[in-house]
């Protein structure tokens, strides 16, 4: 693989999150993290890295022509894992001390749904002569680079938001997470595949 194909599937991955086209990852991403603080850096990266990975398998099997979905219900789907995601966060009555399996298992779970979300195009992207491993590595190293600097900001945000006094950590989880379902309860109804 040429140095500039690596370089092209990471910008690609890096567009994928960081580009406005691609809300419902955004989303996503940030609902995930909202309930994180600072000094939880380390435990949002594992999470966010575990999504990655049900990202990357699913566009693994896709490139390989392992598995392949009805695109709209793929498309149905993803805004209900933020739906889903939000509402996980209600239940919160803290600050998130400690992150548990089952919030591993959802983010890798939702991460392979995500994945199906663009596995036709990273398929039709990737030409016969190029590397899928390769082209695939730097397109999901874009990615959680990507991912880490959405997470960065929320987290910053967070921060901010303490320090300013406008809302209790409880708040700004309970509002951020509210405004989040609002947008993706909208793509949901949007995509709805009938």
């Amino acid at each position: 693989m040429q140095p500039t194909d690596f370089k092209y599937y990471f910008t690609l991955g890096w567009d994928h999150i960081i580009s406005l086209d691609a809300l419902d990852h955004l989303y996503f991403i940030a609902v995930l993290s909202i309930v994180y603080q600072f000094r939880q850096w380390k435990q949002v990266l594992v999470l966010i890295t575990a999504f990655t990975i049900g990202h990357a398998l699913t566009l693994f099997l896709s490139g390989l022509e392992l598995i392949r979905l009805n695109n709209s219900w793929v498309e149905f789907a993803i805004p209900c894992t933020i739906v889903f995601s939000s509402i996980m966060n209600f239940r919160k009555t803290g600050p998130t001390l400690q992150t548990d399996k089952l919030q591993y298992g959802m983010a890798l779970f939702f991460g392979l749904v995500h994945g199906l979300g663009y596995a036709n195009t990273i398929r039709f992207m990737i030409s016969k002569d190029q590397d899928l491993v390769w082209s695939l590595l730097g397109f999901n190293m874009g990615l959680e680079i990507g991912q880490i600097f959405v997470v960065l900001l929320v987290l910053i945000a967070s921060v901010l938001v303490g320090t300013t006094k406008l809302f209790t950590s409880r708040e700004w989880v309970l509002v951020f997470s509210s405004l989040v379902l609002g947008l993706a309860l909208k793509l949901s109804i949007e995509r709805f595949p009938f």
